[in-house]
């Protein structure tokens, strides 16, 4: 949710466009392979749904917030609906809940399989192969489905770069935190 708010600002670093939200949603992707290990597998399907539903809840509560007439007295009335444009709003959401979805299904899988039918061991190897696969996908329906034909494609595919490059960097700095918890005793029914 943190990710789809801050998403609404365009930066500049190190040359290239990037959605604000880049950086603290990747964490995401290593924290749920953490809740894959202690939940299961149909759990973490649910965890991925649920976070969908919540961020559906959040951009209906900002829209709702949105269609409420601005005090006077406060003075940034104008201020707040040029950042919370209904249309932008939506378009970030929607492409956000759709990224997050298939890329977090398919990572569950890969990771599922990973420690099915590979090994049990080398737990930051299931990490990064399940997020080598999941990363690109999210950066490329995320960027391509919020900022589309609003943005010149040459920032649209400079969002997508920054994205991979943030994540996988993420991915690195968080892979200890799946060593914070035991593998389950029996992968069998996760």
């Amino acid at each position: 949710m943190l990710a789809d708010i801050s998403s609404l600002k365009i930066g500049i670093l190190f040359g290239l466009a990037v959605d604000m939200g880049t950086f603290i949603y990747p964490i995401t992707f290593t924290l749920r392979d953490v809740a894959h290990k202690v939940l299961g597998k149909r759990s973490v399907r649910l965890l991925i749904i649920m976070a969908a539903v919540v961020n559906l809840f959040a951009a209906l509560y900002m829209g709702w917030v949105q269609g409420v007439p601005s005090n006077p007295a406060w003075g940034f009335g104008a201020e707040w609906a040029a950042v919370f444009n209904p249309a932008l709003l939506w378009r970030i959401v929607v492409a956000s809940i759709i990224a997050e979805v298939v890329s977090e299904m398919m990572d569950t899988e890969v990771y599922h399989w990973f420690v099915t039918k590979v090994t049990h061991k080398h737990q930051w190897a299931r990490v990064l192969l399940s997020n080598a696969v999941s990363i690109p996908i999210d950066s490329l329906i995320f960027a391509v489905g919020a900022f589309a034909f609003i943005l010149p494609w040459e920032v649209v595919w400079q969002i997508f770069l920054f994205n991979l490059l943030i994540k996988f960097a993420v991915t690195l700095v968080s892979l200890p935190l799946i060593y914070t918890t035991r593998d389950p005793e029996s992968w069998e029914g996760q």
